[in-house]
């Protein structure tokens, strides 16, 4: 069995990335931080980017915070999905940060959205909340790619959701619009606000957001990669 090491270089193919990630599941993020020289901190909550970094520097991801995939010359994100021992998803998933002008113009086919869900390499973590970050347990990885009828789902949240930031109806935005996809605010704390234009042409003070999959949609996608009741 493949023991798993940090990489400087990204992996040349698609089966080198499989086989790297691969080599990740059962260890824990303890033993794969003092391996990447990334000691795993007490908590998460001052150091929410931790985990994702750790994989990156695990697996030779080269395209840290800019708008491609994270493997941009495999087209492949990299995405980590904190499970319970039940295999459900603890938490919805950050996409993209969603600007809250500037969508003149802008379609699915060329979103930074639809860029990032064209082909994702999931991470599933054991993570139970009572679990210290050093004891969560990497497991199995998949590779995923929308089906049709994903994609047609994906595609109407975001036009739908997009249209609410485009026109400025920042009061309409809730967390029940979207199927697969939903706003949600993306800041530090609840107090932050930026300035935007709504649907009156007034300058209101609105929570940033961004575009994140819902767990249960995640949770489609994980009993369908390992046959899950």
């Amino acid at each position: 069995m493949t023991r798993p090491q940090a990489h400087s270089a990204p992996p040349d193919s698609l089966d080198e990335l499989m086989a790297r990630a691969g080599s990740l599941a059962g260890y824990n993020l303890g033993q794969l931080g003092e391996l990447a020289g990334l000691p795993a901190p007490q908590d998460l909550k001052r150091e929410k980017g931790w985990m994702g970094m750790l994989l990156e520097t695990l697996l030779g991801a080269k395209a840290g915070s800019k708008p491609e995939p994270d493997f941009p010359h495999l087209g492949v994100e990299l995405k980590t999905l904190p499970v319970d021992r039940h295999g459900k998803p603890l938490e919805s998933t950050f996409v993209s940060v969603a600007p809250l002008e500037g969508w003149q113009g802008v379609s699915w086919e060329r979103s930074h959205v639809r860029q990032k869900l064209a082909c994702v390499l999931w991470i599933p973590i054991l993570a139970e909340r009572l679990l210290p970050p050093a004891e969560r347990i990497i497991a199995a990885p998949f590779l995923w790619q929308p089906d049709a009828s994903q994609q047609a789902v994906l595609r109407s949240d975001w036009e739908e959701l997009v249209e609410l930031l485009a026109l400025g109806r920042f009061s309409e935005i809730n967390a029940y619009r979207g199927q697969y996809l939903q706003l949600r605010p993306k800041a530090a704390h609840g107090g932050v606000k930026v300035s935007a234009m709504d649907e009156n042409g007034q300058q209101v003070a609105v929570q940033p957001k961004g575009f994140y999959l819902r767990s249960s949609f995640t949770r489609q996608l994980l009993q369908r990669a390992f046959d899950l009741a």
